[in-house]
């Protein structure tokens, strides 16, 4: 018998979370995504655990200063983004676009009968499904 989806979804963030930091040659995917949250100016509470740890991290880089993107922080952004990139394309190899949709459906439906009626104070699943966009 196959494991559950569990395992997989387990496996698969374990997996993105080891190999995204080698990709980009020392940026954290919690970095990665508190980066681009910002220069997307996302104001909602991102979702994710090591988040704080990550804004000092970028501060310290001097890439983050109240929350905002700095010049190198932009200039940053510009380049890991291209790594980012092609990282995705690694990830989804083999994955057409009309099976990963589905897949994003699916895990937001899920998402959201779990999440619904929580009242969990950064909003519903499916608002964060869409907003998250991951690796």
């Amino acid at each position: 018998m196959d494991k559950p989806m569990g395992y997989w979804l387990k496996h698969l963030d374990n997996l993105l979370e080891s190999s995204m930091e080698q990709a980009l040659q020392g940026v954290s995917r919690r970095e990665w995504q508190l980066l681009n949250a910002a220069a997307l100016d996302e104001t909602w509470p991102l979702p994710f655990q090591g988040i704080d740890e990550a804004e000092a991290r970028l501060a310290a880089r001097g890439w983050l200063a109240d929350g905002r993107l700095t010049d190198a922080g932009r200039a940053a952004h510009a380049e890991i983004a291209e790594q980012v990139g092609g990282f995705r394309r690694q990830v989804t190899e083999g994955v057409t676009q009309e099976e990963y949709q589905a897949t994003v459906g699916v895990l937001r439906r899920m998402v959201a009968n779990l999440d619904h009626g929580r009242g969990s104070a950064a909003g519903s699943g499916e608002d964060q499904v869409e907003k998250i966009v991951l690796p």
